[in-house]
C-alpha cells in the first residue's frame, strides 16, 4: 500500500511542476482554446491556454516508470496506448491552433485513428488471453473468448469519445477521472491484479489532482483534447486488460450520460425537425443553462463517481 501511496504523491508534485511550468510556455505559443460561438457563457475563456493534458499526461507516465517494479508488456501497451490517443488529441489541438477556429481533425480522420488504436488493443487482449470480465456487484467473472476483440474495439472508441465530451467545462472530465482512475486502483489492487496497472491508474490520479489545482473554475489552462483523449485512453486501457472494462459503465457513469444526451438530442432533433430534448448538449451544457454554475456541476460529477467507486469497491470485491 505504500508503494501506491507514494506514487500518488509523486504523481502529484511532478505534474504540479510540470503544469506549473507549460501555462507560460503554452501562453508564448498562443496556444489558446477557441470558444465554440454557440456556447455563449464561454466566450470569456477565449485565449485560455490549451493542450494542458500534456503536462499532467506525461508526468503520470514518468511517474509510473519509475515506480512500477517491473516493466511488463501489459503495463507498456496500456502506456503505448493512452499516448497514442495523446498524440491524436494533439493533433487536433494543433490543428485548431493553425486554423484559428474550434476546428480540428476532421471526424473521419479523428475516428479512424482511434479505431485502428483499439484494434490493435482488442487483438493484444485475444493473444495475451485477456478474455476475462469481472461482473461488477457480482463477484463473479466470466469469460468472453473471441469476443473480447468486438468488445475491446467498442470499450475504446465509446470510452475515449464519452471523456472527451465530458471535457466541457472547468474541472469535469479531469474531477470524475480522479475517484474513476482511484476506483480502478483499488480495484485492481484488492483483486490481486496485474500491479503495474494499478500503479499507473494511481499515478494518473495523483496526476490529475495536481492539474485540477489550475483547472478548476476559472481554468488556467484546459486539457484540451490532447489530454481527453489521452485520458479517455487509460481509462479504457486499464480497466480492460485488468478486467473490469464492466466497470467503466458502472463507476463512470457521467461520462455515459455524456454521450447518450447527445445521441438522444441528436436523433430526436432529426426526428422532430428542431425540437430538443435538452436546451444543450452534452447534458453538462444543459445544466448550466438551467443556472447551474460549473462548480456545482463539476462537484456532482465528482461525488457521483466517487460514491459509485466507493459502492463497487465495497460490494464487489
Amino acid at each position: 500500500m505504500k508503494l501506491y501511496i507514494g506514487c500518488v504523491i509523486a504523481a502529484f508534485f511532478v505534474s504540479l511542476l510540470f503544469c506549473a511550468l507549460s501555462i507560460p510556455i503554452l501562453r508564448r505559443f498562443k496556444a489558446g482554446q477557441n470558444i465554440l460561438s454557440y456556447v455563449k457563457e464561454h466566450k470569456k475563456k477565449s485565449g485560455t491556454p490549451t493542450m494542458g493534458g500534456l503536462a499532467f499526461i506525461t508526468a503520470a507516465v514518468l511517474t509510473a516508470i519509475l515506480f512500477v517494479r517491473s516493466i511488463e508488456r501489459t503495463f507498456l501497451l496500456a502506456v503505448a496506448i493512452g499516448l497514442s490517443y495523446m498524440v491524436i488529441g494533439l493533433l487536433d489541438d494543433l490543428m485548431k491552433k493553425k486554423h484559428r477556429q474550434n476546428l480540428g481533425l476532421k471526424a473521419w480522420q479523428k475516428f479512424s485513428f482511434q479505431l485502428i488504436v483499439a484494434i490493435f488493443a482488442g487483438i493484444y487482449c485475444k493473444r495475451a488471453d485477456l478474455t476475462v470480465l469481472n461482473i461488477p456487484f457480482a463477484k463473479t467473472s466470466m469469460s468472453i473468448g473471441g469476443w473480447i476483440l468486438p468488445l475491446s474495439v467498442f470499450v475504446f472508441v465509446a470510452t475515449v469519445n464519452a471523456v472527451n465530451l465530458t471535457d466541457g467545462l472547468d474541472g469535469l472530465a479531469a474531477g470524475a477521472c480522479v475517484p474513476y482512475f482511484a476506483t480502478l486502483g483499488v480495484l485492481i489492487v484488492l483483486q490481486k491484479g496485474n500491479t503495474t496497472l494499478a500503479t499507473l491508474s494511481m499515478c494518473l490520479m495523483g496526476a490529475l489532482i495536481a492539474y485540477l489545482l489550475f483547472n478548476a473554475p476559472p481554468a488556467s489552462v484546459f486539457m484540451g483534447d490532447t489530454g481527453s483523449l489521452a485520458l479517455g485512453g487509460f481509462a479504457a486501457a486499464i480497466a480492460l486488460f485488468s478486467g473490469n472494462a464492466l466497470y467503466i459503465v458502472a463507476v463512470g457513469i457521467v461520462f455515459v450520460f455524456s454521450v447518450i444526451s447527445v445521441i438522444v438530442q441528436v436523433i430526436y432533433y432529426k426526428a422532430t425537425k428542431g425540437k430538443r430534448v435538452f436546451l444543450m448538449a452534452p447534458i453538462h451544457h444543459h445544466f448550466q443553462m438551467k443556472g447551474y454554475s460549473e462548480s456545482k456541476i463539476s462537484y456532482a460529477y465528482f461525488v457521483i463517481t466517487l460514491v459509485l467507486g466507493l459502492l463497487c469497491v465495497t460490494i464487489s470485491v
